[in-house]
């Protein structure tokens, strides 16, 4: 994989160019801050990953990933950091992280890490580029038919990265992904007009989160299975789902065999 790395250490910076080298990768480009030079070196080198500091002079890596994610949500990144802030992974997941590890770190932890995430782009439909409100080609419109043979499905998330990623996975598992969409009012509306047999639910969203929308949906399109995708298994924000009708929960980061796992169960 192309892999550009943010960190404002530079030993740690040499370190990692040397293992992510040594494990087969290429190295294209080094930023040791939050300024404007990592989009400028993004979009010069094209990485597939983009390695990515916490704490950085300039910008933080959360403002930074959402800033990655708003104009190449194609570009997978890896979150690394040394802090213990509190709910710090679940708001990378929800901000489209394709990884999160916590320094310090062992050789073989961030190469592990960094497996996962090359495992987990090949799950992403190639090419395609979620947008709200995105229909997919020639996807019926309707409600008619049988839902049991169509298999299909709508994701509902802001992150661009991880509707992308969704989209691939569903898709691996035989449903057809009729509309993505940004936020909690959108998902409503889609429930309605195409009476998916799944929706997958992001908590977190701007205008109606996952939570307000939740029995919404149920109410519009009462056969759909929600699931809901969290950065968090906070037990109070479970019982919730649970409570106003979710079938059941996927964590971000997202893992592919986690996904395709829990989809090969809601179908038995």
């Amino acid at each position: 994989m192309r892999i550009l790395i943010v960190e404002d250490n530079a030993i740690l910076r040499t370190m990692l160019a040397s293992l992510f080298a040594n494990a087969g990768h290429q190295v294209v480009a080094v930023v040791e801050d939050g300024s404007e030079r990592v989009e400028s070196e993004i979009r010069r080198t094209d990485p597939d990953v983009v390695c990515l500091d916490y704490h950085l002079p300039g910008r933080d890596g959360i403002t930074l990933l959402q800033s990655i994610q708003a104009f190449a949500p194609h570009i997978d990144v890896l979150l690394m950091t040394a802090s213990d802030e509190d709910g710090l992974a679940e708001r990378a997941g929800d901000a489209g992280a394709a990884g999160f590890i916590r320094k310090p770190f062992g050789q073989k932890q961030i190469v592990r890490e960094l497996a996962i995430v090359e495992e987990t782009r090949t799950h992403a439909a190639p090419g395609v580029r979620p947008a709200s409100g995105h229909e997919a080609a020639g996807a019926p419109a309707d409600n008619h038919g049988d839902l049991r043979q169509r298999r299909t499905a709508v994701i509902a998330d802001d992150s661009a990265a991880v509707r992308l990623l969704l989209k691939g996975l569903l898709e691996e598992c035989g449903l057809t992904v009729l509309q993505d969409v940004a936020n909690g009012n959108e998902a409503v509306l889609a429930a309605r007009k195409h009476q998916p047999q799944v929706l997958c639910l992001d908590v977190n969203m701007p205008e109606m989160g996952g939570l307000e929308a939740l029995p919404l949906i149920r109410a519009a399109s009462p056969k759909t299975a929600v699931v809901m995708v969290t950065g968090s298994a906070d037990k109070s924000v479970v019982e919730v789902a649970a409570r106003h009708g979710a079938s059941g929960y996927i964590l971000k980061p997202l893992r592919p065999a986690h996904v395709i796992g829990y989809m090969d169960r809601l179908f038995k």
